[in-house]
């Protein structure tokens, strides 16, 4: 399956209006508890990286993944409290609010991560609890479908206290939609799956995932801009392991692992590594590291080798989330156990980080995503 060119248009706009400094909707998924009601929101401007607060824009109490289409009209959130659900939401984008559409079953328990294809025609989930992955259809009208194609991860764990079972982690579509690949923090794997996006499919590929080292937790996963390389941040043992990607076989191949943490730091059961992304330059890879709290900033060499540079403080408690804005020029980390999100500006030369000085209050924020608005 082909991107459309209506689709390359679409996001060259987007990457025009960016350039240009054109003001977003930051949307923050959140956590349970007392301190969240659902998902919240801030006008963000790349121009300065500052921050206003919209407030609660639906209540959807553990929406805490969230992902927004390409089309910008329609953000779908996982739905904890449902038991096992993602729900459709219609955005304003005035005033940033969302209208519930539909929910429907992730077709397991604990779902936690969820992407929109490139085409805008599926959803991807990721269930932690039962350790499986589906795809959602997403109807004309920015509703969802119930799911025609699943997959259960079965096979034995390294660690049966720290990992216990299949727990898959996060579900990315390939650059071109070719293929989609689930990190499975239980099974040490990245699973790779064949994907029909017209028929909303997945089939196991051939060779159906790659391994990471035993007891890492393979937890989030990014593709490199150019489409050739990867990377999987692994939650157990604080490392990111960089793969060669062959786009017309969809095969992983290991090339480096390296670890989060600054020289002479020993992993504790305290810390853990949660969310992975590639600057859209290609140049810099970022890493979150829980109870160490802090960014671990990387650059990468052609042949995608990873170099740590450093390691600067969130200052905040468990980033569980942080997201690089569309310019490029900003960091948002979400500080999950201090609700708050401290922005960082992005040096273009180095990659390295300084605080801007921004930190605003957002309960219990696990995911970022961004939306330019008219």
């Amino acid at each position: 399956m082909r991107i459309s060119f209506r689709s390359i248009a679409v996001w060259s706009c987007l990457l025009l209006q960016a350039v240009a400094g054109a003001p977003y909707i930051a949307y923050i998924g959140t956590g349970g508890g007392a301190r969240s009601k659902g998902i919240y929101a801030f006008r963000f401007d790349t121009s300065d990286g500052k921050l206003t607060p919209l407030g609660l824009v639906a209540e959807a109490p553990r929406a805490s993944f969230v992902a927004v289409h390409p089309n910008r009209r329609f953000l779908y959130a996982v739905a904890e409290e449902r038991g096992g659900a993602v729900s459709a939401f219609a955005i304003d984008s005035v005033s940033g609010k969302l209208t519930l559409l539909n929910t429907v079953s992730s077709k397991g328990s604990g779902p936690c991560y969820v992407r929109v294809d490139k085409t805008g025609r599926n959803v991807l989930v990721a269930n932690y609890g039962s350790g499986s992955v589906a795809v959602l259809p997403i109807g004309p009208d920015g509703k969802l479908r119930e799911s025609v194609s699943f997959a259960q991860h079965e096979g034995t764990v390294a660690d049966l206290k720290r990992q216990g079972k299949p727990r898959a982690h996060s579900f990315n579509p390939s650059p071109d939609n070719r293929f989609a690949v689930a990190a499975d923090l239980g099974l040490d794997e990245l699973l790779v799956y064949k994907f029909d996006a017209v028929a909303g499919t997945i089939t196991p590929n051939d060779p159906p995932f790659a391994k990471v080292a035993p007891r890492s937790g393979p937890r989030h996963f990014a593709f490199h801009p150019k489409g050739k390389l990867a990377y999987s941040i692994n939650e157990i043992n604080c490392t990111v392991t960089s793969f060669t990607y062959d786009a017309k076989k969809g095969v992983l191949r290991e090339i480096q692992t390296v670890s989060t943490l600054p020289a002479g730091v020993t992993v504790t059961d305290a810390m853990s590594t949660a969310e992975v992304q590639v600057h859209p330059s290609g140049k810099f890879l970022y890493g979150s590291n829980r109870g160490h709290d802090t960014i671990a900033v990387f650059s990468i060499a052609a042949d995608g080798r990873l170099t740590l540079l450093e390691n600067i403080s969130t200052q905040g408690k468990i980033p569980r989330n942080f997201s690089i804005d569309p310019s490029g020029k900003f960091l948002l980390a979400a500080n999950q156990d201090t609700d708050t999100i401290v922005v960082f500006r992005i040096d273009p030369k180095t990659g390295r980080l300084t605080p801007t000085g921004q930190t605003v209050s957002s309960p219990v924020p696990i995911c970022i995503k961004f939306v330019a608005v008219k």
